[in-house]
């Protein structure tokens, strides 16, 4: 990195530092859509917009938006950006880094008084995570023009439906579709986010040009056997539900291994009753099967779902499969790589491209224009955990490099 001072990294980590701590729960880092910490994060990140010399305002799907103009108004805007919702016991940089550096971007171009032919629109997406809906981007899907009514309807966990924390938090539902951006409105959107994985950190590198933002399937299996007492039924007689269960998760492992971006995983699973001295009569998973291209992961998909009945009936139990998520994989704008490209080895270091096993605002936004991203390292990988951690340094150097490809994006 260059030997010059620290430009954007010392105040953008306080800013981080600050967006950490406005959390539903003082012992974690938890702030879901349409939460009152939420509404006080949009506040914050918009007196940090309007101290950058930006326009701004909070949207109708909770987004916050703003809008630093270009010399031609005419001209496509570059949108940035990235999410201000979090997982529950989440980590401070996932999502809120992309915000806080595009933010910082542009106050820099500020103090310069500095105007691009462009403008640059900087956008923190509300509902990313999904964690309070159990549906995701919706913030991000509304910019995109593909907000459907639906959506609306979506409850998780305490029962209140998204149209109802909507309300709530002081929006009109019947404003989304004018969120929608029209076509030609923008030019690309670039987003920066931690990596949330280890192959930078293996790799010695600090950041990498993201090639492609895996698509993913996934489902509910729900296993029905028959319940027994632990002590009397004999081992070879069994309809053990729990038993079936994971042998599905294992196979779900040994199909997956070894084929490069390919990942599957079992992240929840119940026994039923749950009683120490009952043979589980019931049991639920859920499935999750990621990969870079869409053939790839359709292909093992299809061979866990045609495994599933076969182990059922070796078990002598029923399966039923439910469908809950289907997305494609979204490959990143082959021009938007090279100049991401350029502008991390105009800072003087090396990188590499890779993709993204984890989903982003950007596959929601690509339907709208071409899309890019720029992945910085993180501790360990470790990420959506409180141990999520970020160099200095790095934050410093991806901030250069986000700032070098707005001045240097070619625009329409």
């Amino acid at each position: 990195m260059s030997a010059a001072a620290p430009r954007f990294a010392p105040e953008m980590m306080a800013r981080l530092d600050e967006l950490g701590r406005i959390s539903e729960n003082p012992e974690n880092l938890t702030r879901t859509t349409f939460s009152p910490e939420h509404k006080q994060a949009n506040s914050l990140v918009l007196d940090w917009m309007h101290q950058a010399g930006m326009v701004a305002h909070e949207d109708a799907a909770g987004n916050v938006v703003g809008l630093y103009a270009g010399s031609d108004p005419a001209r496509p805007r570059l949108m940035l950006g990235s999410h201000l919702d979090t997982v529950r016991n989440a980590g401070k940089y996932d999502g809120m880094l992309g915000v806080v550096a595009a933010i910082a971007c542009v106050a820099e171009l500020h103090k310069q008084q500095k105007r691009l032919p462009f403008g640059i629109e900087v956008i923190g997406f509300s509902n990313e995570e999904g964690t309070r809906f159990g549906v995701a981007m919706t913030g991000s899907r509304a910019v995109a023009g593909t907000f459907t009514a639906e959506l609306f309807e979506a409850k998780y966990r305490n029962g209140v439906s998204y149209r109802e924390a909507l309300a709530g938090f002081g929006l009109d539902e019947t404003r989304i579709p004018a969120i929608a951006r029209k076509a030609g409105e923008i030019a690309a959107f670039m987003e920066l986010h931690i990596e949330q994985g280890p192959v930078l950190e293996r790799n010695g590198l600090a950041l990498g040009v993201v090639t492609a933002i895996s698509g993913a399937r996934r489902y509910r299996v729900d296993m029905k056997g028959l319940a027994g007492h632990a002590g009397t039924v004999p081992m070879g007689g069994r309809q053990d539900a729990l038993l079936a269960a994971a042998e599905v998760a294992l196979f779900i492992e040994k199909r997956c291994t070894g084929t490069p971006t390919l990942v599957g995983t079992v992240g929840q699973m119940e026994a039923f009753p749950g009683a120490v001295n009952v043979i589980p009569g019931a049991a639920r998973f859920s499935i999750d099967i990621r990969a870079a291209e869409d053939a790839v992961r359709d292909v093992a998909a299809d061979a866990v779902l045609a495994e599933i009945p076969l182990i059922a009936a070796r078990r002598n139990v029923q399966a039923t499969i439910t469908a809950l998520y289907d997305s494609k994989a979204t490959p990143c704008d082959a021009a938007l790589m090279d100049q991401v490209e350029a502008a991390i080895l105009a800072q003087g270091v090396p990188t590499m491209r890779l993709p993204s096993g984890a989903g982003h605002d950007a596959m929601t936004v690509a339907p709208l224009c071409p899309v890019g991203m720029i992945f910085m390292r993180c501790t360990k990988g470790i990420s959506h955990n409180p141990l999520e951690a970020v160099l200095p340094e790095d934050v410093e150097l991806a901030t250069r490099a986000l700032y070098h490809f707005i001045e240097h994006f070619p625009g329409t």
